[in-house]
């Protein structure tokens, strides 16, 4: 099948600007191009499910740009029901160009800045230029604007319109970008550009979206405990993602695997029939969280990951080094011990037991364990000495309940 087709089957188009836009993109030689604005200096997953579109169209024989808005970013686009706060110039340029990095290291494309060329432009060229070229009851009949008109909107939200719509103009005569990509709450943003060619310099342009990955609440995808799931491994390690991902729900899984990975279609029913008949040896899960580590980190970010997950769950916490510990971890509110203490007094300052008597139970009757060994004597002191790499001490009671102390 053709990319087009393949596009549909992953379920990656949502709105198609031409029905042409089909044999195009199946033939491929077209330029296009993605945006996100420098919000943060790191890219989340849920931004990750829209770039891979950089390399199913590169792969099919187009040519992708990244637009990283240095200057939509200093306006905000619409929220749904608010305002977005103003950010200072210094953090949107520092955020370009974490991003800029981060885009290029991992799809190997044009990362190009919209500052570069809006920051010279007076006002009333703007005007002159762009803005006599939009209706005002067409703006308001955008989803983006009307969902904002019942509690408002400030004209600098109002103009963020046009100045997207200015972007993909500038592209196509100067970069000849014939199509832009972008998610589906994008689309009217997207269909003012390809008014704003038509009308400004009498050419076709071409779009379109990509539905939002979101979980089976609606929601949107990305997210664990409330946290973002970055694709810098400082902000979210390897073994963080691995776990976010093989925790997934049975009944999304194997559509993130349509949007998330590269495998082929044969591939991912193979991995739907056994989601479906043997759910518990989570085959699809584990394809899933190998594809996408692997993409971003690499084979060996991955085996790491696993090997913390499969250590954990088997608690051969011993066999864990201190970068790995920090990435197990990384969650849990730290103890710090300067001097060696007693197993039973140790259980009760973690607050691993309410009592001394309690304490003692518990390591009397093997359910302790330091670094992974089970210890048994009451008596024990517990120090620097036991601490992997002189770092840290991994105190588990029970078979779920760990404890972490660095020293």
């Amino acid at each position: 099948m053709g990319i087009y087709e393949e596009l549909e089957w992953r379920g990656l188009i949502k709105d198609v600007s031409d029905p042409s836009l089909r044999e195009k993109l199946n033939k491929g030689g077209m330029t296009f191009y993605i945006g996100t604005d420098p919000t943060g200096d790191s890219l989340h997953i849920g931004h990750f499910s829209s770039f891979l579109i950089c390399k199913r169209l590169k792969d099919a024989g187009h040519n992708p740009i990244v637009l990283v808005g240095g200057a939509t970013g200093l306006i905000g686009d619409p929220k749904p029901d608010s305002e977005r706060p103003m950010v200072k110039y210094e953090t949107v340029e520092h955020n370009f160009n974490c991003l800029k990095e981060q885009l290029t290291k991992l799809f190997g494309c044009e990362v190009v800045n919209n500052y570069d060329w809006s920051k010279d432009l007076n006002f009333i060229d703007f005007l002159r230029d762009f803005g006599k070229y939009f209706n005002v009851n067409y703006m308001l009949n955008k989803d983006i604007v009307a969902r904002r008109l019942d509690q408002g909107i400030t004209y600098t939200e109002f103009s963020y319109m046009l100045m997207q719509a200015m972007d993909f103009w500038y592209l196509n005569e100067n970069k000849n970008v014939t199509l832009q990509v972008a998610g589906q709450d994008q689309w009217g943003n997207i269909t003012a550009g390809i008014e704003l060619i038509r009308k400004k310099s009498g050419k076709e342009a071409y779009a379109f979206t990509m539905p939002l990955l979101t979980k089976s609440d609606g929601t949107k995808f990305g997210k664990t405990n409330g946290k973002a799931i970055w694709l810098d491994s400082e902000k979210t390690s390897p073994y963080e993602m691995y776990q976010f991902f093989i925790n997934t729900e049975d009944t999304k899984v194997i559509d993130y695997l349509k949007f998330l990975t590269f495998l082929s279609k044969e591939e991912i029913e193979e991995l739907e029939e056994k989601n479906n008949n043997q759910p518990h040896l989570r085959e699809a899960h584990k394809a899933l969280a190998h594809e996408v580590i692997t993409f971003l980190h690499g084979e060996d970010a991955y085996n790491e990951a696993l090997k913390i997950s499969e250590a954990l769950f088997s608690g051969r916490v011993n066999e864990l080094n201190a970068k790995e510990i920090e990435q197990a971890f990384s969650d849990f509110e730290k103890t710090k011990l300067d001097s060696d203490i007693n197993i039973v007094d140790l259980l009760v300052k973690l607050g691993a037991a309410t009592s001394k008597s309690e304490a003692r139970r518990f390591v009397e009757g093997g359910g302790v364990t330091i670094n992974g060994i089970v210890n048994k004597d009451i008596a024990s002191q517990v120090g620097k000495k036991d601490a992997v790499e002189g770092k840290y001490i991994v105190v588990r009671r029970g078979k779920k309940n760990y404890y972490l102390i660095e020293c």
